[in-house]
């Protein structure tokens, strides 16, 4: 994972990154609690995250999440890692490592509660509770639900009208948001400004508002209905 990261970063023509597990029992359940040593003793560990990529924080383009079954301790936080999750119906998400005494070290702590809120999260993280879709789209850990064997291919479909938009706002509007997330208003709000700079001046802001005059519209994203 961490190199198909790296490469994503790497090559600007690649848009979005989606991360999902492999059919649909589960997205990932965490480390392997029988061999929990195996954790720390991959090489790069320390700096790019145990579960392989939590710590990597420079990505700069979109990641969405597809999450299909169990979605659990260094599995949500992987899930968490990215800029949105869409999941199946039969998807089940929870700090299930609560259970034997296992913290959150891949960043759990940090980005749960700046998705779900203080309260919602501390109630995922102190209780060990395993919830389902429903509940975890209601608390906005989820943004979108498909019914079970869909979460890729509604990750995909997105991914796809994304990487038709203009890539420079997308990336520079993302930008802001993450950074600015813990700035006083004020400051948010300057930074913000700063990171468009040379937006407005972009050719390619100008190719499309061309287009839009001329009557062109791209398509549009709109939830599944279930």
């Amino acid at each position: 994972m961490f190199e198909a990261v790296e490469e994503f970063k790497r090559d600007d023509g690649l848009d979005v990154l989606i991360l999902t597990g492999s059919g649909t029992e589960a997205f990932c359940s965490g480390a392997d609690l029988k061999n929990i040593g195996s954790l720390g003793a991959r090489p790069g560990a320390r700096e790019s995250g145990p579960m392989g990529i939590s710590r990597i924080t420079d990505v700069q383009k979109p990641v969405i999440g597809a999450v299909e079954g169990y979605c659990t301790a260094g599995g949500l936080e992987l899930a968490c890692w990215c800029d949105f999750r869409v999941a199946s119906t039969s998807a089940q998400f929870g700090v299930l490592n609560r259970r034997w005494g296992v913290p959150l070290v891949d960043g759990g702590t940090q980005r749960l509660p700046r998705i779900v809120g203080l309260a919602n999260a501390l109630y995922l993280i102190e209780t060990g509770a395993l919830i389902d879709a429903s509940h975890a789209l209601r608390i906005g850990l989820v943004q979108e639900l498909v019914a079970t064997g869909k979460a890729l291919e509604r990750a995909l479909e997105i991914a796809r009208i994304m990487s038709t938009y203009p890539q420079g706002a997308i990336r520079n509007d993302r930008r802001a948001a993450l950074e600015g997330l813990t700035l006083p208003l004020a400051e948010g709000l300057a930074h913000e400004a700063d990171v468009h700079r040379d937006t407005a001046r972009d050719p390619t802001m100008a190719e499309w508002l061309a287009r839009f005059a001329k009557g062109e519209r791209p398509q549009s994203i709109r939830p599944p209905e279930l």
